[in-house]
This record gives C-alpha cells, sequence and structure tokens, in this order.
C-alpha cells in the first residue's frame, strides 16, 4: 500500500502556515477528491502531493447573517447543513438538496463543490446568480472575489498556492426577488449528476408590470456555470410580454455551448424561462413558482400516479 503523507491541523492558522510551507491538497468532505484519485476497485486511492485534513476546522464552519445582511456560509459547511438551515438562500437549499445521495450530502462540502470547478456542479448555479463571493486566506492576506471569477473555467479556479477558501458571502434577503425558480434536470430525482440546472429570480417595480430586476443562471450548459448580465437586461425597464419574454429565451439561447446535447439544453431551457416569465407575470400568490418534473424535456406534465394522484 502507498503511503500518503497527511497533516491533521486543529486551527486555521496552523492550516494556513502549513500551506505556506508545503504544497498539500486540502481534504475537507472529499467526495470528489476521492473519486478525481480513485483507482480500481479495491485499491486505496493516490494522491501525488501531501494532503491536509481541514475538516474539522471550526473556522470553517457555521451559518450566519452579518451586519450587512449576508449570508456567511463556512466553507466547510455540508450540503446537509446549508439544506436544513433557512439562513441560506432559497435556491441554495435547494441545489443542497439535490445533490447526489444522501450520504454524499452529509459530506461534501460547499467550498468543495466550488472549487472543483465542474461546469454541472449543484450550487455554483444559485452562487452566480446571487452575486455570492469566496473569501479567501493565506498567511499573507484575506481577500474575496465573486465566485463567477473564481471559478475561471473548466477545473481552473483563481486560488493561490497558499490559499485557502474559508467561506462563502451572499448578498441575499427574503425581500429581494417577488418571485424565484429553481430546477434541476437529471436521470433520477435524487443521486444524478446534473444534465441541466437552472435558477431564476425577477422583482418587479412599484408599478407592478415593470420588471425592476431580473437574475437567470445555468449549469451544464457550458464549460462553466452560465450567467449573462446581457441577457437579464433584455427584460429588465420592461413588462412581461409575450414578444419581451420571447426575447430574452432568444438571447440565453445565444449562450448555450454548441456540445453537449445542445438542442436538449436550448429546448428544456427556453420551456423553463418562458414558463417562469409567464407565470409570474400573472402575479401569482406563491412566491415559488411551481415545476412540472418532466415537463422541461417532453413539454407536458409529469403523468399522475393512479393510485394517489400525484
Amino acid at each position: 500500500m502507498e503511503e500518503v503523507k497527511c497533516y491533521i491541523p486543529k486551527t486555521l492558522k496552523e492550516a494556513l502556515e502549513i500551506k505556506s510551507k508545503v504544497d498539500v491538497i486540502p481534504l475537507a468532505g472529499g467526495s470528489d477528491l476521492m473519486v478525481s484519485h480513485k483507482r480500481t476497485i479495491g485499491l486505496t486511492p493516490v494522491f501525488e502531493k501531501p494532503v491536509m485534513i481541514i475538516r474539522n476546522l471550526p473556522e470553517l464552519k457555521g451559518i450566519y447573517v452579518n451586519e450587512k445582511g449576508e449570508c456567511c456560509i463556512g466553507a466547510g459547511c455540508t450540503s446537509a447543513e446549508i439544506t436544513e438551515n433557512e439562513l441560506c438562500p432559497w435556491h441554495l437549499r435547494q441545489a443542497a438538496s439535490r445533490m447526489g445521495a444522501i450520504g454524499l450530502r452529509n459530506s461534501a462540502t460547499i467550498a468543495g463543490n466550488i472549487a472543483n470547478a465542474s461546469p454541472k456542479g449543484d450550487t455554483p448555479g444559485p452562487l452566480y446568480m446571487l452575486d455570492a463571493r469566496v473569501k479567501l486566506a493565506s498567511v499573507r492576506v484575506e481577500r474575496e472575489e465573486l465566485v463567477s471569477d473564481f471559478i475561471v473555467k473548466f477545473k481552473t479556479i483563481d486560488l493561490q498556492p497558499d490559499e485557502l477558501i474559508t467561506q462563502i458571502i451572499v448578498p441575499y434577503s427574503e425581500d429581494d426577488f417577488d418571485y424565484i425558480f429553481w430546477h434541476k434536470v437529471g436521470m433520477r430525482k435524487a443521486n444524478a449528476i446534473s444534465k441541466l440546472t437552472l435558477s431564476q429570480a425577477i422583482k418587479f417595480a412599484e408599478d407592478g408590470r415593470t420588471v425592476a430586476d431580473y437574475r437567470v443562471s445555468a449549469t451544464a450548459t457550458g464549460a462553466k456555470t452560465n450567467r449573462s448580465r446581457e441577457v437579464e437586461q433584455t427584460i429588465i425597464g420592461k413588462e412581461l410580454t409575450a414578444e419581451n419574454i420571447e426575447a430574452v429565451i432568444a438571447a440565453f439561447d445565444g449562450i448555450i455551448s454548441p456540445r453537449a446535447m445542445p438542442e436538449f439544453r436550448r429546448e428544456a431551457t427556453r420551456r423553463m424561462i418562458r414558463r417562469f416569465l409567464t407565470e409570474a407575470a400573472k402575479h401569482p400568490a406563491e412566491k415559488v413558482i411551481d415545476t412540472y418534473e418532466g415537463y422541461y424535456v417532453t413539454g407536458q406534465p409529469e403523468p399522475r400516479c393512479h393510485h394517489c394522484g400525484k
């Protein structure tokens, strides 16, 4: 059996000191790292560098709202912890609740999901849409960066060799939007890699007709999560007429990658955007615009159970 040198710091300060001197691989949940370093069945994973276990660092845990009203999430918080904490934005809780199987959600961390920089990652979609930031620390300095800038491209992040992600900061309030939407398309309802996810939110002006703010982001539609402020500006300052809704759909079509089932992703995205904006224009009583499982693939509501009607 091949040996791997392992560091187990007890504090963040100790972890940063190790990171400044040794080229280590930080490991918290390990759900992505153990897969990316796996060998054949029965053999332990091989790590080309020493590993630093940071799962139990108290400085990387906890969820709270700061003095600016922003939701601050410790880098070591798991998907399960985010799912169960109502301080976290609704979109993020939805994404965390659909990430893999229950066992994975109990181990996978939000920082790991971001740092993996997969275009199919579940949490970057809501984080892009909400202008979330990552807080980074080293023995030299602390800094913050938008998640959308931190993820540079496929499997590439803007992390210096001596830095660790310590926190994710989401500027969010329940009053920011009038209507919200999140949906994941996968082969199964759980334990499924995303074929597509879409996050949307809208805020109307005081007249109740003009769009004051609209945001939309999608995963698995390119080399990284897609969000375009130019697309969003297509509808901001305008009313949700059928013509304006179709203009948003056409604009979003232009940023979807031409690779990997482009027509499937385009058609599913069109249906999700059209449904959300069309329903929001009706000003329903419920803030969450409901979704029909299967509708975005087939164009029809999912068949109901003959026994229970659900």
